[in-house]
């Protein structure tokens, strides 16, 4: 399964991570809830269509993509949300929905927004619809190399906590579940 996947790929790469198990929500911001994180601290994937090649943008869960600014921000002519059926197969294992923010482990290149850049944790879901990660942000940056772009469009009220998975020893070890 993609959970596994995801933890192998940390473990092996040396990073610390928590690992949050919650009841089954499909919305990121539900899984959020369910997993008592912030929800601006949620990884939400899109999966998009910039020109003739898929694209992965990674933006808060609070926030939704700009499309209009992820074309100017590319440099694209065209810039949509891809159909689930351009994408699903590269996602094996992965409930519909659950894709994690990692579009290197799936040939495709990932975009993140600049607020969710500036977070020092990040959490996402990896695979279904009950598993969150949390990890640094600086080691998704080291292992995802994305482009940080303005690519969100943010709610006017905006909270911005740092997530108590920082601190304490959730990620003091390598794989604490």
């Amino acid at each position: 399964m993609a959970s596994r996947r995801i933890r192998e790929f940390l473990l092996g790469a040396g990073v610390a991570f928590g690992f949050i198990c919650h009841d089954p929500a499909v919305a990121t911001q539900e899984t959020a809830e369910s997993s008592r994180m912030d929800a601006h601290y949620m990884a939400k994937p899109v999966i998009v269509r910039l020109d003739r090649r898929l694209a992965m943008a990674v933006i808060p869960a609070t926030a939704r993509l700009d499309l209009r600014m992820m074309r100017y921000e590319t440099a694209s002519r065209v810039a949509r949300l891809a159909k689930e059926s351009e994408f699903r197969h590269l996602f094996e294992g992965c409930q519909i929905g659950a894709e994690p923010p990692f579009g290197n482990l799936f040939g495709m290149p990932t975009f993140v927004d600049r607020d969710l850049a500036d977070e020092e944790c990040i959490a996402f879901i990896a695979g279904t619809h009950t598993d969150v990660f949390v990890i640094r942000y600086s080691d998704y940056a080291r292992l995802v190399r994305p482009r940080i772009l303005d690519i969100a469009a943010q709610p006017k009220c905006k909270t911005k906590r740092r997530p108590a998975e920082c601190d304490g020893p959730m990620l003091d070890h390598v794989g604490v579940d």
